[in-house]
């Protein structure tokens, strides 16, 4: 038979459990501020891209990020849509307004490509 240490931390290892697997299921709450930006996510990913192929911008930079092939890439935007930039020389920094054009799309039009033009 079971001692009376072996069943409380049974139950107490059950407890751990439900509650983890409470939690998984329902997800944590969102802030105010993570439910706005996964609500504008959701909407962009249904409306086309403000930008085409081939067309030059001028745009502001964001922030700079380092590409998985370690190259760094400006981050840019035009109206809310992300657009990552090669080859943008080293003494740019964000809020630097640059000229460039784009190269292409991801799988699911949610960013583009483009390249530095001045």
């Amino acid at each position: 038979m079971l001692g009376p240490a072996s069943l409380v931390l049974g139950v107490f290892v059950m407890i751990l459990f439900a509650s983890w697997l409470i939690r998984r299921v329902r997800g944590s709450p969102l802030s105010a501020e993570q439910r706005e930006s996964l609500e504008s996510h959701q909407e962009a990913q249904g409306r086309d891209p403000p930008v085409d192929v081939g067309e030059e911008h001028e745009v502001a930079i964001q922030e700079f990020t380092e590409h998985h092939t370690g190259e760094r890439q400006a981050v840019c935007k035009v109206e809310g849509f992300v657009i990552f930039v090669e080859d943008v020389p080293s003494h740019y920094e964000p809020t630097d307004v640059i000229r460039i054009s784009i190269l292409s799309f991801n799988r699911g039009h949610t960013s583009a490509t483009a390249t530095y033009v001045r």
